[in-house]
């Protein structure tokens, strides 16, 4: 059992990466940060029964999720509020092809993804339905396992996959499209 005393020495080193995923989920930072402060409160009430020795970033992530989700639950009964603002930086972009890839031998994925910018992948991101959007945020950028995923959302790990499959071929889908809109792509008899 974990000493409440030591709360903010341990968790309060990932509020960063709590504020990165809740943006992704929620699209808006001021309802962002109500997220991480009403996650933060729950984790601080519950911390007595955090096992010591278990991974804290994902039990706070788990928090985040389920409280994103039963958020989500409610609000899905009142009328659909949309406010579209600037979100902070997502490292997924990065990840796919950034700067530590130029030195490697560099795919072609890695070649064609070097064509967008950081916004044009957070907008296709953005683009995707809740249901795919979170999987592929919670694997793709939080680095998470499929059964980690699949105790955060409630879901078996099949769907997970599924989801996970389905929400990615629509990412690449969406910034293919975009490729070619902006002639980004080379014709289809070239090989990128």
């Amino acid at each position: 059992m974990a000493d409440r005393a030591h709360f903010a020495e341990q968790a309060m080193g990932y509020m960063g990466s709590l504020y990165s995923a809740a943006l992704r989920m929620t699209r808006n930072p001021s309802d962002a940060e109500d997220l991480v402060q009403e996650t933060y409160l729950k984790a601080y009430r519950a911390f007595g029964t955090f096992q010591e020795g278990t991974n804290l970033k994902s039990w706070l992530y788990k928090i985040l999720t389920n409280t994103f989700i039963n958020n989500y639950r409610a609000k899905r009964r009142r009328p659909a509020e949309t406010e579209l603002d600037d979100v902070e930086d997502l490292y997924l972009y990065h990840r796919l092809g950034g700067n530590q890839a130029a030195s490697l031998g560099r795919s072609a994925e890695d070649l064609f993804l070097d064509r967008f910018t950081e916004s044009d992948v957070k907008g296709a991101l953005d683009s995707l339905p809740e249901t795919f959007r979170l999987p592929v945020y919670l694997a793709d950028v939080e680095d998470f396992t499929y059964k980690e995923i699949a105790e955060f959302l409630h879901v078996p790990i099949g769907t997970v996959m599924s989801r996970l499959h389905r929400g990615r071929r629509a990412l690449q889908k969406a910034l293919y499209t975009f490729a070619e809109e902006r002639r980004l792509s080379a014709p289809a008899d070239v090989p990128i």
